[in-house]
């Protein structure tokens, strides 16, 4: 919907600096500025935002990107509301291509949140008025600052009590946002009725859905909104929006089950409680916590039904864990939920029962113990059997290697014993071999090699000339494409680059950020990335850039040349060299001579 030319333009006269500044507080280190990362928790600052590249990057958890790519990570938005964001910062009207669809969503979608916000609204000023829904909210041991910070409202016991507030009552947008239900005869009444109302937010703010629990014994106790264009339960936590700053203070999240917990827990100040929807929780509930902070405590009853909603949390975790963080399970005992504890023992004691957690592993293990007998070989068999599906899934290597450990241990196996029963290949590969002089007497005699240990790999000449690009975009007009070889990401990336230019479109101004931005959603751009993320500001001094790029050229078109002549050589020795191409190889052989003698290129 936007056109590319636009987006250039709004990165090339916003400040990547400034736009951070205003979510983060950054200090000048070197050329550079730093943070403490606002995706993931921790205490020294490892959040880097470069104004020449106009890039930021973090070396804890590895998010980059532009100043487009900070609002739609820091603040949930999607590219185009990110765009039209930064655009209203920069006070400049966001243009339109004309080409249908986006702009049709959008609208419709605009139009959702504002049904959900009038919703919300008619809900909060019922609650005024419902003496039974206001000595609900007081025997739960609610205060009206608490209601008031968490919007909580009521829904009438009438069926169509929204028409208040919405005359055209018939329109497709309450249906689409989950606020009504139309039956089978056609007839449409609100979906919530009689119910407490909790409104969910997204990371902006934004109301998207609602929870209803029933004031009386009826069923369901807890209604949800439907899935809908605005909401997706199994990616949504309630009560994110107001906890995120509650989280990195307290330096970890509590996940509890219910709306009530987190309400609760708030009352009496844990504010760092978030709930899942309905849904055990997710991957994606876990990905989205570990931007927040490197610990995440998971609160259960200690009842059986706890249990089951535990190792469910448990194994949707594995596949998204780091040696970096840490998961957590603090189990109740049976009589209490969180509510009922933080109001008996008190918010400290609360506090400490999460800090002295178990953490995930020993849950993970004393679970699969006390499933098998481990007194007899059939038992330690089948720990073995029980584990492997759940140990081959934990991404994060050394903790799954301590897993492998304990496993081993317990099942009186060895550790390579359990890898191989669990199909683990070994970590690596043996050492290559190199000789030195001969002891005849005793055979070669076999030395570790030379190469030093911890240096990255040098880079190669495309990989060289790209870097190159990065610092200085405009040199990408001057590069032949027919020299650039495609057979590796660089190579590519370098191609689409110099298309641009084949194609009259200038090179972005913005700095890296910009450059990558083009290329958003292509492979091109996790490249630019990844070769940006480790370029060093200083590596290449501006009084020898151009130098090193005439050489870099040379070596490309000897690389070429030489390519050229190793195939008719190939040719020559089967017979099926014609004249022309006998004609063509003695020119490359001459470009190979004057190319050499214009200065020293290796490998010619």
């Amino acid at each position: 919907m936007i056109p590319q030319s636009f987006v250039q333009d709004l990165l090339a006269r916003v400040d990547i600096v400034d736009v951070i500044e205003r979510y983060l507080p950054l200090k000048k280190s070197g050329a550079n500025y730093f943070a403490c990362c606002p995706f993931h928790g921790e205490k020294s600052a490892s959040f880097s935002v470069s104004p020449s590249k106009q890039f930021y990057h973090c070396f804890g958890c590895g998010v980059h990107g532009s100043a487009i790519g900070f609002l739609m990570e820091y603040s949930g938005l999607g590219f185009v509301e990110a765009v039209k964001e930064l655009a209203n910062q920069a006070g400049l009207q966001v243009p339109d291509d004309g080409k249908p669809g986006q702009n049709a969503i959008d609208d419709g979608n605009a139009k959702l949140v504002d049904a959900m916000a009038e919703a919300a609204r008619f809900y909060r000023d019922q609650l005024k008025n419902a003496p039974e829904a206001i000595d609900y909210l007081k025997r739960r041991g609610l205060s009206g600052e608490v209601a008031a910070r968490f919007g909580i409202g009521f829904s009438p016991d009438e069926w169509q009590a929204l028409q208040r507030v919405f005359p055209d009552y018939q329109s497709k947008h309450l249906a689409e946002a989950g606020l009504v239900i139309d039956n089978d005869q056609g007839r449409r009444y609100d979906r919530f009725r009689h119910r407490i109302m909790f409104p969910i937010h997204d990371r902006r703010g934004r109301i998207i859905a609602f929870g209803g629990r029933v004031l009386d014994s009826g069923e369901p106790k807890y209604l949800n909104s439907p899935e809908t264009p605005l909401f997706e339960k199994g990616r949504e936590l309630y009560g994110l929006y107001l906890a995120q700053k509650a989280i990195r203070d307290a330096s970890f999240a509590l996940v509890v089950e219910g709306y009530m917990d987190v309400v609760a827990l708030a009352q009496f100040g844990v504010d760092n409680a978030v709930a899942t929807l309905g849904t055990a929780t997710t991957p994606h509930h876990i990905t989205t916590l570990l931007r927040h902070t490197d610990r995440i405590v998971f609160c259960f009853d200690g009842d059986a039904a706890g249990r089951r909603a535990a190792w469910r949390a448990l194994e949707n975790a594995l596949e998204v864990l780091r040696d970096d963080t840490t998961l957590a399970f603090l189990f109740l005992p049976a009589e209490h939920d969180p509510d009922s504890f933080v109001r008996k023992e008190g918010a400290e004691a609360f506090r400490k029962a999460a800090a002295s957690a178990s953490p995930l592993a020993s849950v993970l293990l004393q679970e699969l113990k006390e499933r098998c007998e481990l007194d007899t070989a059939e038992g330690r068999a089948r720990l073995i059997h029980e584990s492997r599906p759940l140990v081959t899934r934990i991404a994060a290597p050394m903790l799954r290697l301590q897993v492998i450990k304990s496993i081993a241990e317990a099942a009186e196996m060895t550790q390579t014993e359990v890898e191989l029963a669990f199909g683990f290949k070994p970590a690596a590969a043996p050492p290559r071999q190199s000789f030195q002089k001969q002891d005849f007497k005793r055979g070669p005699r076999r030395t570790e090699p030379l190469r030093p240990q911890g240096r990255r790999k040098p880079p190669s000449t495309i990989g060289t000339l790209l870097r190159l690009i990065l610092q200085h975009p405009e040199r990408a007009a001057r590069l032949p494409i027919d020299l650039i070889p495609d057979d590796s990401a660089e190579g590519r990336a370098m191609i689409a680059i110099i298309d641009l230019v084949s194609l009259g479109e200038p090179i972005p101004a913005g700095g890296l950020g910009a450059l990558i931005e083009r290329f958003r959603d292509t492979p091109h751009g996790d490249t630019l990335a990844r070769l940006g993320t480790e370029q060093d500001e200083s590596e290449f001094e501006e009084s020898v850039v151009e130098t090193l790029f005439e050489d870099t050229l040379r070596k490309l078109q000897g690389d070429a040349i030489a390519r050229e002549i190793t195939e008719l050589l190939e040719l020559s020795k089967q017979g099926a060299l014609s004249a022309g191409d006998r004609h063509r190889l003695s020119e490359l052989l001459l470009e190979k001579r004057n190319l050499a003698s214009t200065g020293k290129v290796s490998d010619l």
